[in-house]
Formats: C-alpha cells, sequence, structure tokens
C-alpha cells in the first residue's frame, strides 16, 4: 500500500510538471539597414542624437536597426557598398537614403535612377525588401531640375512596387531652430519630430 502511494503520488507530480506552461518564446526582432547619407549619419552632432538612433531606441523590443549611413555619400558610393552589407546584416529590410548629394552635384538623374534601381534589385536577391526614402533639392537648383528630381522617387516606387517613405524635412525648412547654418540638414532638435514621424510610419508598413 505504501509503495502504491509513493507511485501515485510520483504520477502525479509528474503529470503536473508535463502541464506547466513554458514561457513565450519572443519573436525575433524585425532587422532593418539604413543605408544613407548625412541626413541619417546625424551630420552635426553625435550619433546618439540623430533620428536614426531615436528611431532605434523607440522600436528596440522588434526592430534591430543598423545604421550603414556616410555623410557625403551618393547613390553610387551606397550602391558600392551595399552587397557587403546585406551579406554582413542579413536585412529584413532595407531603407534606402540616397540621392540627396547626386542631386547637389547635378549629377544626371539617369545616373541616379540606374543606381536606385540596382540598389532595389540587390536587396531582393538578398531575401529583403527594399523601401525608398524620397528626397527633395532646395530651390536655386534649378525647378526643372528640382522637379525632376523630386518626382523621381514616386515614380520609381511606383514601377518598382517599392514602398516609399515622403520627404521629412520640406516643413521644417521654415521653422526656426530646425535647420542647420548650411541650409540643407536638420538641426538636434528637429531630429525627434524627424525619427516620430518615420516610427509612425514604419509602424504601419512593418505591422508592428
Amino acid at each position: 500500500m505504501h509503495r502504491l502511494l509513493i507511485v501515485f503520488i510520483a504520477v502525479i507530480v509528474s503529470l503536473g510538471a508535463v502541464a506547466e506552461p513554458r514561457p513565450a518564446e519572443r519573436p525575433e526582432p524585425i532587422r532593418l539597414l539604413v543605408l544613407g547619407d548625412s541626413l541619417s549619419a546625424a551630420y552635426g552632432m553625435s550619433l546618439e542624437q540623430g533620428w536614426v538612433a531615436l528611431l532605434s531606441e523607440a522600436l528596440a523590443e522588434q526592430v534591430q536597426i543598423d545604421n550603414a549611413s556616410i555623410s557625403g555619400e551618393t547613390s553610387g558610393g551606397g550602391l558600392a557598398r551595399l552587397p557587403v552589407l546585406l551579406q554582413r546584416n542579413q536585412p529584413d529590410w532595407v531603407l534606402l537614403e540616397l540621392g540627396a548629394n547626386d542631386g547637389l552635384r547635378g549629377y544626371p538623374l539617369s545616373r541616379l535612377r540606374d543606381n536606385l534601381s540596382a540598389k532595389i534589385a540587390l536587396v531582393r536577391d538578398a531575401g529583403a525588401e527594399p523601401i525608398l526614402f524620397a528626397m527633395a533639392l532646395p530651390a536655386n537648383y534649378g525647378e526643372r531640375y528640382t522637379r525632376q528630381f523630386a518626382a523621381l522617387y514616386p515614380q520609381l516606387a511606383a514601377e518598382q512596387k517599392t514602398a516609399l517613405l515622403p520627404f521629412q524635412f520640406s516643413d521644417l525648412l521654415g521653422q526656426p531652430g530646425m535647420i542647420q547654418e548650411d541650409g540643407l540638414h536638420p538641426t538636434a532638435a528637429a531630429q525627434p519630430i524627424i525619427a516620430a514621424r518615420i516610427e509612425q510610419q514604419l509602424r504601419q508598413l512593418l505591422q508592428l
């Protein structure tokens, strides 16, 4: 009888151990690679103040952000670096924030279009999804060129069926304290505004 009681208790304990639920496993974070120029490289401030770092902090539990942005980068320079970045970072999404320096240097728009198209193809070949970040130029670069430059991004996004983030800085240009003395780069005070806008757009796009 004593042995039967011990066996019975052992069975009950073992059943309880089996039935005990395991803690839910956290899903792997989405990996986002940001390939950009000075607008994403926190030009004129510390990296921690830039919108990419602020966005990374806001989405830390769901998205791992790798920032491969370099001040002065062109669409051609980004294209040359992209294969290694894709292999090293293994991203799920790639945000392509490039082209402004092409425009500021007056490069042919056909070259910019070709470079952006090539980057989109490389990203997709690597099993990731591209996101185009629309750019714009100051008005003093000529009405025709600036208009065609701005139109290139939505046109290419539609042709390539690629997600598009709109140009984020237009309304900041006329606000005191939002743009650096060079008239091109947002200040540290503008970075939280930019980060909040992009966070909202990415949450919808990535279904967070």
